[in-house]
């Protein structure tokens, strides 16, 4: 699964809706959280699985839904609201550790034999870091197989007001400061080691395209694949930075032809520099993105 770019779409605006089905992200998240007041809740609920239901064609844009947190009375309703019209996942805020997806897991099973769908198949997309508790618990995703978390991301937003901040960047710098890093850290470190799809987090000011391009490829060559947009017009940025260029693709044939006519060498020569089984391994893992991605647009 390569997904370049995720968009919010609050839950309960048909206006946003209708218009983020013709928008060029890989997938919506359907959002029955932080964009929707409480008192609209059984509304969005509604929209939410009407949408999905009118709009079962997902080969051009997956249909994900951003439920409520599990420790609070608005996530179970939120599940059985919409799994009627087959979600292709589930975005998971505010866990404190893995036990919360293995709980939704269990959840999602039950649901999906309910509505006749094929077990398992709904994913889950876990934001990993909105809790104090999540930075000190990324050891348990590595306990024990979990099929359906197939990607993982991080939050500053939420995770500056568990920590009592009062603000998550360096007046300085401007750069995140230490806790915020090490929660960047550990996600993408915890998504690598079960071969989740590590995601970038949300650029919050949406009309700084330039900045938003920069964090992109920031992300990229630390390692994420992909970004969760706040605003539709983030996506285009997020999916060209996270699109390997022809340029790219190129010299990663190049590393793979010239190991593959040096059959038995560790190390091999290219334009003046020495490669070794790590630049194979890069130059492999770029044009895997680089096919996944074709059919994307």
């Amino acid at each position: 699964m390569i997904i370049r770019s995720w968009l919010f779409v609050p839950g309960d605006s048909d206006r946003k809706l209708e218009k983020a089905r013709h928008n060029g992200a890989d997938a919506l998240i359907l959002d029955l959280e932080d964009s929707v007041s409480d008192d609209r809740q059984e509304v969005a609920r509604e929209m939410v699985r009407a949408y999905l239901e009118a709009n079962p064609d997902r080969s051009r844009q997956q249909l994900w839904v951003r439920i409520n947190p599990l420790d609070t009375e608005l996530s179970l309703p939120d599940l059985a609201a919409v799994m009627p019209g087959a979600p292709d996942g589930i975005c998971l805020p505010k866990v404190y550790s893995a036990a919360e997806v293995d709980t939704l897991d269990n959840y999602l099973s039950a649901l999906e034999a309910r509505e006749g769908l094929p077990l398992g198949s709904t994913r889950i997309l876990c934001v990993a870091t909105e809790t104090a508790a999540s930075l000190l618990t990324f050891h348990t995703y590595l306990e024990g197989g979990r099929d359906r978390l197939v990607g993982m991301t991080w939050g500053a937003e939420d995770l500056a007001a568990a920590l009592g901040a009062s603000d998550n960047r360096n007046p300085a710098s401007g750069e995140y400061d230490d806790p915020y890093l090490m929660a960047k850290s550990l996600c993408l470190a915890a998504a690598r080691a079960i071969e989740a799809q590590p995601v970038g987090v949300v650029y919050v000011d949406f009309h700084d395209l330039d900045g938003l391009e920069a964090d992109c490829l920031r992300d990229r060559r630390a390692g994420f694949i992909g970004k969760i947009a706040i605003h539709p017009a983030q996506v285009e940025v997020i999916n060209r930075a996270f699109t390997p260029s022809a340029d790219e693709v190129a010299y990663a044939q190049r590393v793979v032809d010239v190991f593959e006519q040096n059959p038995g060498l560790g190390t091999v020569g290219l334009d003046g520099k020495m490669l070794d089984m790590p630049h194979l391994k890069q130059a492999r893992n770029v044009l895997a993105m680089a096919e996944q991605i074709k059919g994307l647009g």
